[in-house]
C-alpha cells in the first residue's frame, strides 16, 4: 500500500510503500514507478538509495514484509540537496554512499535502522541539507517549472528568462535531468493521471491537461509509461 504526505519543509513529499499483506512467503510483486520529474531518497530497510529523474517506467520488486520509506523532491529542488546535477542521476538507482562520504551515510543508516519513524529521520536530514545548500536553489528553476506547466513553448520560456535555448537546456539538464520539452511532457502526463484517477472522463482529461485530443493523450501516456491510461487508472469513466 502506497501512502504520501507533504513534508515539513517546502517542495518535499514523504512517502511510504508497504508490500501487500496477501503476498506468500518468498513471493514478490512488482510496483510500477512512472516518470514524474522528481528525485527521491529511499530507505529500503538496509540502505539508502538515490532515485534519479526517470525518462521511462521502471519496477520495484516488493517482497513480503518489505517497507520502503522515501522523500521526493519537487522538480528541480533535489540537486541542491544531494549536491549533484540531476543529469548525472537520470534513470539511475544508486546507493547514497556513491555520492556522499561513507561515514556520513553509515551514521544515517544506523539512525534509520533504530528509528521508530524513518520518515522523520529523512525529513530532518533534508531540512538540514536545505539550510546548508550551496548554492541556494535558483529562482530561475521555479520559473522554468511554472512555464512548462503552463504549456509555454521552450523558446518562450528561454526568452522570458533572457536565456538562449542552449543556455536553458544546460540549466534544465542540471536541475531536472533532461530538457524543458521532456519535463513538460512528463509533468503534463502526471497532471493527466491525477485527473483521470479522480474519475474525470478521458476526453476531458485530454482537454484540461493540454493534449490535442484523446488520441494524443493515449499516445503520450503509452510512450512515457509503456502501458495505457486505462490500465494505469482502471476502466475509462462513462463517456471517456
Amino acid at each position: 500500500m502506497y501512502q504520501e504526505r507533504p513534508a515539513r519543509v517546502p517542495n518535499v513529499t514523504v512517502w511510504r510503500n508497504t508490500a501487500p499483506a496477501d503476498l506468500a512467503p518468498g513471493g514478490s510483486r512488482a510496483h510500477l514507478v512512472l516518470p514524474d520529474g522528481c528525485l527521491d531518497l529511499i530507505w529500503n530497510g538496509s540502505e539508502v538509495l538515490v532515485a534519479g529523474p526517470d525518462t521511462r517506467p521502471s519496477t520495484a520488486p516488493m517482497t513480503r514484509g518489505r517497507v520502503d520509506t522515501g522523500v521526493r523532491f519537487s522538480p528541480g529542488t533535489g540537486p541542491a540537496v544531494l549536491g549533484v546535477p540531476a543529469v548525472e542521476l537520470r534513470d539511475l538507482r544508486i546507493p547514497l554512499g556513491d555520492l556522499w562520504q561513507g561515514d556520513r551515510v553509515r551514521r544515517l543508516s544506523e539512525l534509520l535502522v533504530e528509528a521508530a519513524d524513518p520518515a522523520a529521520v529523512l525529513e530532518l536530514l533534508v531540512a538540514g541539507r536545505i539550510r546548508e545548500a550551496t548554492p541556494r536553489p535558483d529562482p530561475v528553476i521555479a520559473e522554468i517549472v511554472r512555464g512548462v506547466r503552463a504549456g509555454i513553448p521552450v523558446a518562450g520560456i528561454a526568452a522570458s528568462l533572457d536565456l538562449s535555448q542552449r543556455q536553458l537546456h544546460r540549466v534544465c539538464l542540471a536541475a531536472f535531468g533532461y530538457g524543458a520539452k521532456v519535463l513538460g511532457r512528463i509533468l503534463r502526463m502526471d497532471r493527466a493521471l491525477v485527473l483521470a484517477r479522480r474519475g474525470v472522463r478521458f476526453a476531458e482529461v485530454a482537454a484540461v491537461a493540454g493534449y490535442a485530443d484523446q488520441s494524443h493523450l493515449a499516445r503520450e501516456v503509452r510512450a512515457l509509461t509503456g502501458t495505457s491510461l486505462g490500465r494505469l487508472v482502471g476502466p475509462a469513466p462513462a463517456g471517456g
